[in-house]
């Protein structure tokens, strides 16, 4: 008997690699040798706090650390929605956008951190220089997941909710609020936790940071934990984990929790789910009469406005095609921008020819070893966080257990206990490669984890109940039914998953303990080592292969497995 298919059958192949393309690669290399010019400039000696390990600090430390991560949220959000609304709409806009997405969400900001903040020094006051660089290292870590998530959910909406809002000529921002964005909520929301969960490993990374003489550290609770690390205060290591973690549990109460009780309602199916989930502190905002008083007196009139102005503003009008002309105009500005790339470009080829044959191949021998520790992270994500994302994902009894502790474990920065793990097995034979292997995986397997919890909570229940009627059981319910609906959300948690190793290969492949350096054959080594080293020839050539390496992945991998995602396994 032939297993009935639940899901359109379709695929289309695009071009993966365009002109386009190595135009953006080279402009990222300028403005990475332009920033390790600037940085040149940078002060010589910058001297940073003085970090308290007074209990009574931690409130205090904890509330930064909130506020950074909640300014780099905030822009991330934004910035996804704008981002992913223009590149799912706009066919000429996307051409240029997803390329630059891929190279974007390549680049290894930890390498790149240095080179940031010595040039933020070199041009703004230190104290906003490094605030700003601690946020902009935090965006980088949430933003790429947000754009992925609310673009893969663009383009997967069913026809039926896009001809219902032709029907009813939505202009684009009554499709935003009643089409695009409820259905996009839970994926949004899931991926908003994982941004949390990645933005407290990267926070951690911002707040410790120092290079050399110069001293970047910033007061909050990473600063917090390396102090009481660094001075082996087991006391105070145990307060500030467990700050953390109280932070982490009332953000899942009173946040992350009613927000998706609130969310499920968004959810396209043709019977109400059983296992809804709830929240008491959602309940209790229910309930409440003040809650009830703003809603009605701001929330309703400010929605109305805003409802009203869209309509006047940018009414509905009818698509005129137009005869393509050469705008001279961008011709002018696209013949100087390519001038300066050029121009750019010729000074960052000067600057790699100083590099010699041996500092090429270790570049390409770290590349190949950096490889096999993203492919073998990323097989052993695979192997438990699709059944146990599944599991919490389709039982709100399981869902209650799990999800606080797997948001707990998922931020926990993983380099607050990585110098354990290292001093666990680094006298091991291969000790620092397992390692690697093991930090990468603490922080990028939750991309996955939590896409697939998403993807799982969208599977409609009424399809669920006819996979039932059909009595298909084990792996003919995973084949016909899971794995199909899972797809295009597992995609999405692997380029963010891929993408965040090979960030984390640069404090996974090499660490300084105690003075002492341990490191490991990799691309991550070699970008490390250049950055302590001050060879910013080295490090230019080291990052951009990194760069070059992930969007070739990405192209010829990731986004052909997109488009089978967004044509073969769109449920109608």
């Amino acid at each position: 008997m032939r297993t009935p298919r639940l899901f359109q059958v379709g695929q289309v192949w695009q071009n993966t690699f365009t002109r386009g393309d190595l135009l953006l690669l080279g402009g990222i290399a300028v403005v990475i040798y332009f920033g390790a010019r600037l940085a040149f400039s940078a002060p010589a000696v910058v001297t940073g706090p003085t970090i308290s390990l007074e209990p009574s600090a931690l409130p205090w430390y904890a509330i930064l650390s909130i506020l950074r991560m909640g300014a780099a949220y905030v822009l991330s959000l934004v910035f996804g929605l704008f981002y992913g609304w223009i590149a799912a709409h706009n066919l000429r806009a996307q051409k240029i956008m997803l390329p630059l997405l891929d190279i974007l969400q390549s680049i290894p900001i930890l390498s790149f951190l240095p080179v940031v903040l010595l040039s933020l020094t070199a041009i703004l006051p230190q104290g906003i220089a490094i605030e700003l660089g601690a946020v902009i290292l935090i965006f980088t870590s949430q933003a790429w997941n947000l754009i992925f998530a609310w673009y893969q959910s663009l383009i997967t909406i069913p026809e039926e909710l896009k001809e219902a809002s032709a029907t009813f000529r939505f202009n684009s921002w009554m499709k935003f609020k009643t089409m695009a964005l409820p259905f996009a909520a839970n994926n949004l929301i899931w991926n908003s936790i994982m941004s949390w969960a990645g933005g407290w490993f990267f926070l951690m990374a911002a707040e410790i940071f120092t290079v050399g003489n110069r001293d970047f550290r910033l007061p909050g609770l990473g600063a917090y934990l390396q102090a009481a690390a660094n001075r082996g205060d087991i006391r105070a290591i145990a307060l500030g984990i467990g700050t953390l973690v109280l932070v982490i549990i009332l953000f899942d109460q009173l946040l992350w929790r009613p927000l998706l009780a609130w969310a499920d309602r968004f959810k396209i199916e043709m019977v109400s789910n059983e296992d809804a989930p709830t929240s008491w502190f959602y309940d209790l905002m229910v309930s409440s009469r003040l809650v009830s008083v703003i809603s009605q007196r701001v929330r309703r009139p400010l929605t109305e406005r805003l409802d009203n102005l869209s309509l006047r503003r940018f009414p509905l009008r009818p698509t005129v095609i137009r005869q393509a002309g050469r705008n001279w105009v961008s011709v002018i500005i696209g013949v100087i921008v390519v001038a300066m790339i050029a121009y750019g470009l010729y000074l960052a080829a000067s600057l790699l020819a100083t590099l010699t044959l041996s500092n090429w191949l270790d570049i390409g021998t770290g590349l190949l070893a950096t490889l096999f520790h993203v492919a073998a992270a990323l097989a052993i994500t695979m192997l438990w966080t699709i059944p146990v994302g599944v599991l919490i994902g389709t039982s709100q009894r399981w869902a209650k257990i799990l999800q606080p502790i797997v948001q707990i474990l998922a931020s926990i920065p993983a380099t607050a206990i990585f110098p354990v793990i290292v001093l666990a097995l680094v006298k091991l034979s291969g000790g620092m490669t397992v390692a690697a292997i093991v930090l990468m995986l603490m922080g990028t397997q939750w991309y996955v984890l939590f896409n697939v919890i998403a993807g799982t909570n969208a599977i409609p229940q009424d399809i669920k109940y006819t996979t039932t009627l059909l009595q298909l059981k084990g792996w003919q319910r995973w084949r016909t039914l899971i794995l199909p609906s899972l797809f295009p959300y597992l995609i999405t948690g692997a380029i963010t998953a891929s993408g965040g190793a090979w960030n984390a290969s640069i404090v996974a492949e090499y660490v300084v303990f105690n003075g002492q350096i341990l490191q490991t054959s990799g691309i991550g080594a070699v970008i490390a080592r250049a950055t302590a080293e001050g060879n910013f020839a080295l490090l230019l050539g080291g990052t951009l292969t990194m760069i070059v390496t992930v969007v070739c992945i990405n192209r010829f991998i990731w986004r052909r497995l997109y488009r089978l995602a967004e044509e073969k396994y769109k449920m109608e």
